[in-house]
Parts: structure tokens; sequence; C-alpha cells
């Protein structure tokens, strides 16, 4: 009889990554972890019913049809065991046993798991009899893999030498533990050329062109195609995730019933690392996070979203670059020449994906989006956005919902006074009415990064050097007849003499789409998290006008010609999607990603 199938062990936190016990273990009586191991006085407990070490049964059964499960136990000491399952309708204990944990493998198989269906959340907990030691604990199946992936990271970076460097150091040090070692690989597309990393055995550094994240991601897929790997798993280049969750990826892909089935990782908020900024999303005109602020800590959060993520994903779901391991042969699309922002989006939706969350795999972020944020970036996700609707027929919305679209991107950056990234938002509109041709011949944004540049004065980051303006505020705006009134005069924009008059605010700059603190403002002054810079927007009539009609000329230029904008871009965006465009673009011969 072959060996059971490891499906998922046990993490524990990680210092480096966060330092908080709650989103891994539960705790009490003086357990802790210590030397990758968990330590139990007697009497002490420990709980895996976390968002970390939670085993998603409802997932395992529905995508890979598991038959058998089974936890297999190694330390030392005798102990309780309980194993734990939870429905959305309540809880029960399947088992309870006292057991002696010693130098063999324990192993407890979980009883009545062809009567469990639906949405299931299968843990352990762990009652110290005596002093004990847990040095491992996974779920194991007698189930047989249906394949044996050969995955290739690839991880695109760009002058963040630091960065990589500790991501292959914490990969190197990994592929020394783990039994995949020969079936992972790790494929670095160094688009600064600055990075400086020596080839391995399990690392292959490829210096590339700068044509972002995009082009960089194409690279890493050709690599992962030359090398013949049935997987790919993209990532960012700081990379900061616990290793393991390449294990856990690995066995579901594994196990996975459908060939399609990818895998997606959540990342954490840059704010508070235990908070969830993304677990998956949806992209319906914009991009909307699933299970934005759900807190790890929380048990009831982290169970509900589990819950959830059980059943079906909604339509126009897709998982982000920070980690997303797909199979190389339904990737049909490669990458649409972006540069950066929605490129993700794109080639999630542009190819038939069954995406799928697991329970521990995230990335953590360091900087915040909100902080990001930028009229380059602006930029960049508006003209990806219109390009999503009119390439991919099955985001087709139609021209009215269309021209929608740049309307809510003007508004949301004129009402706060972002003159600058009005500017940058016509030229994105421009460049798509351009077609994708534009794409092509500027897929290195050399240009466009220019042009954007120049257009900025105001909204540029300076470091604070004194005090501040001090804030002036007449229109208070959590009265509700204030937010009426600028409401209907986009936000003083139709009041005479209004820049004299209005608010003038300091403000943090994840507010910066937060119409509620900017309403009656005529001068917004954003600083950092960190309170070192910072940059000041003022209200002007005139600059809101120009650039107003400017795009209210383009968004008709765009609803006259949505009919012919749409065979363009359907039929461009195969062009660019494709092998043939990349090879040519990169400089590669056919068939050769080296």
């Amino acid at each position: 009889m072959s060996a059971p199938s490891r499906l998922q062990g046990l993490i524990l936190p990680d210092p480096d990554l966060m330092a908080e016990t709650a989103p891994y273990l539960r705790l009490t009586g003086g357990a802790r972890p210590e030397s990758g191991a968990l330590h139990l006085p007697a009497g002490a407990r420990a709980g895996t019913d976390t968002w970390f070490n939670l085993f998603n049964l409802g997932k395992w059964r529905r995508h890979c049809g598991l038959s058998s499960l089974a936890l297999v136990l190694r330390g030392a000491g005798r102990v309780e065991v309980t194993l734990r399952l939870a429905r959305p309708d309540g809880e029960e204990t399947l088992l309870r046993r006292e057991v002696w944990l010693g130098a063999a493998p324990l192993r407890l198989d979980l009883p009545g798991l062809a009567e469990i269906h639906g949405k299931a959340l299968i843990w352990h907990e762990m009652r110290a009899l005596e002093p004990a030691r847990l040095e491992a604990a996974d779920w194991v199946s007698d189930d047989a893999p249906r394949r044996l992936p050969r995955l290739v990271l690839s991880i695109t970076t760009f002058r963040r030498e630091a960065a990589v460097r500790r991501t292959v150091a914490r990969f190197e040090a990994f592929m020394a533990r783990t039994p995949l070692a020969d079936r992972l690989h790790l494929v670095v597309v160094d688009n600064g050329r600055s990075a400086g990393l020596a080839p391995s055995a399990h690392v292959t550094p490829i210096p590339n062109e700068n044509l972002g994240g995009s082009g960089g991601f194409a690279r890493g897929l050709l690599e992962a195609r030359a090398r013949g790997a049935s997987y790919c798993l993209f990532m960012d280049d700081d990379a900061a995730i616990h290793m393991d969750s390449l294990e856990r990826t690995w066995a579901f892909l594994a196990h996975a019933e459908h060939p399609a089935t990818a895998v997606a990782g959540a990342i954490s908020s840059a704010a508070d690392k235990a908070e969830i900024w993304e677990n998956g999303a949806i992209f319906a005109s914009r991009c909307w996070p699933r299970f934005n602020a759900t807190d790890l800590r929380d048990r009831a959060e982290a169970f509900e979203m589990e819950f959830e993520t059980t059943a079906p994903p909604p339509p126009q779901h897709y998982g982000g670059w920070w980690f997303f391991a797909f199979p190389v042969d339904v990737a049909r699309h490669m990458p649409f020449p972006f540069f950066v922002r929605g490129d993700d989006i794109s080639f999630g939706l542009a190819n038939l994906f069954e995406v799928v969350t697991l329970p521990g795999v995230l990335s953590f972020q360091d900087a915040d989006f909100a902080e990001k944020e930028s009229a380059m970036t602006l930029y960049l996700d508006l003209r990806s956005h219109l390009a999503h609707h009119l390439a991919l027929p099955r985001l087709e919305i139609g021209r009215a919902r269309t021209a929608r679209i740049p309307a809510w991107f003007f508004g949301r950056s004129m009402l706060p006074c972002h003159y600058e990234t009005l500017a940058a938002l016509n030229l994105a509109l421009e460049d798509v009415l351009r077609g994708p041709d534009f794409f092509a011949r500027n897929a290195d944004m050399a240009q466009r990064r220019a042009d954007i540049a120049a257009l900025r004065r105001d909204e540029v980051w300076r470091p604070v050097e004194g005090p501040l303006p001090p804030d002036r505020v007449l229109l208070d705006p959590q009265r509700a007849w204030v937010r009426w009134l600028m409401k209907l005069t986009l936000n003083g924009h139709l009041l005479p003499f209004f820049g004299l008059w209005g608010n003038r605010v300091t403000l943090s700059v994840g507010a910066r789409g937060n119409f509620r603190r900017a309403w009656g403002a005529a001068r917004i002054t954003y600083l950092d998290a960190e309170g070192a810079q910072f940059y000041t927007v003022r209200h002007s009539k005139r600059r809101a006008l120009v650039q107003g009609l400017r795009m209210c000329r383009n968004i008709a230029r765009l609803a006259w010609r949505y009919p012919r904008l749409l065979a363009e871009w359907r039929q461009g965006y195969g062009a660019l999607a494709s092998e043939g465009f990349w090879r040519r673009r990169l400089g590669l011969p056919d068939g050769d990603a080296r």
C-alpha cells in the first residue's frame, strides 16, 4: 500500500511575517510555539480552529472528491486529542481520545467522512495530560493524487533587490526541507537587471527588459512552458508567504478533479497583518475585493469566510498575482501588455480557470493600497477597466454602462480637487480610444510614464519640514445638509468664490477616496502613514472645467465609436495576449524561452 498523501501541515507563527498567535492557534495554560514546535505544560490546551490551520473539508470534498482523511501527529507526551467539525448550523465532536505521542507518528482516522457533505470545517484540539510537545500535525489521505504537478514559481522584480533576495533565501531554505524539492523551481524575472542573483539548482534568475508586471510574468510563463511545467505560480517579488502555503497549494492541485483548477492566495492589510485586504476579487465595472477587513483573530469571521468560499464563486471571480497558481495548458491567453494594473484581472477572466482559495494561503502586504494611489495608478486602472469590458465578450456591458466607468473615475478625483489626476484619466481614455495597437507600441510605458510625470505639480509627495497649514472647517461634513449641498454643487465647484471660504483640512492618504471626509473642502493636505510626507491640492473651477469638457468630449467619442471599438479590441486582444506577440517583443525565437 502506498504512503498516504500529505494534504495540509500545521503552520506556526513566524515573527518575520506576523508575531500574533491568534490567527494560527488558540492557546491557554501556558502553551507556546517555540523552535518549530508547540510546547504544552500539563493542563495546557491548544486548538487549530483558526484560519491558518483550519482544514476546509467542504472544499476538498467539492473540488477533489476526498474520500479518506486522517490526522497524523508527531511529538512527545500524553495528551487528549479532540477532532471537531463545524457546519454553518452548528458544531460537533467527531472523536476524543487519550494518546501517547512518541517516536512513531500517531494516526487518527476521521470517522463518518462519507456522511459529511457541503460546507464543513475540521480542526483538532489538544489538552496536555503531562508536559508535552507537538512537532507536527498533518492532515493526510489514502486517496492517490490525480497528478504530480511540476510547479514553476515566477516572480517579477524591479529594483527591489533586498526584498527579492530575502525571498530567494527563504525559498532555498524551504527547498532544503520539503519533500517537493524535485517538483518545484523558482524563476526570478529581473526587470531592473539589478538583483544580482546567482543561479542554483532551484532558482533561475532571468534579466529582462522592463515591460512591467505583464512583461515579467509573460516571460516567467514562457520559461515555465519551456521547462515542461504543468503549473505556474505568479508571486510578488517580496513573496512574504509561509512557505508551507506552497505545499498546501501543490497538494490541492495534485488532487483536484477539474484540470482547470487554480489556487488564488489572499493578501493581508498593511495596516494590520491579521486583517484580510482581499481573498479573491470580483470585477464588475471596477474591482471589488472579497472579504475586505475580515479579522483573522476573530473565529466567527474566519469561519464565515471559509464557509462562503466553499460555495461556487460569483461570476467574474479572479485571483491577484501576489499568489496565483494555475495550470499552464489552460492558459490559452498570455498576459495582455498593460505594463501593470489590470493584467491579473484580464488574465484571470480571459482564461477559464476554476479559482479556489485555501485557508492559510496568504501574502503579507507591506504597503497600503490606498497609499499607492496616484495619477499614474489611476491612469492605469481606468484604461485597463475599459479594455476588459471592450475586449472580453463575457464582460460586455453595453455602450451606456461602459461610458459610466470613466465618468465615475472622473468624479471620484474631481470632488477632492485632484486635477492632475483628471488629466491623466483623460489621457487613459484617449489611449483606449486609440485601440489595442497603442498598447503594443507602448508596452514599456516609457512615453506615458514621462507624460504623466510632467503633469504632476501639486500631487507630488514632499517632506514635512515644519508645521502644516492649520485646518479651518466652516462646513461640517457630518451634517446631512452640508453633504447634500456639496453633492448638488459638485463639492463647491458650482458655488461662487468657494476657493476662498471652503474648508481647509488635513487628511491621511488612506482617505483620498473617502468623499465624506472631503465634502466642503477647498484645500486638502494629505499626509502619508508615517506623517513624514505630504501634498496639498486646492479648489480650481478653471481646471475642473477644462478637464471636465475634455472628459465629456472623450466619453462622447467612446459612445459614438462603441461598436467599432468592440470589434477592434476583441480582435486585437487575442493578438497581443499571445505567445507570438511576447516572443517577438522579448526578442525570443519560436519555441525557446531561454
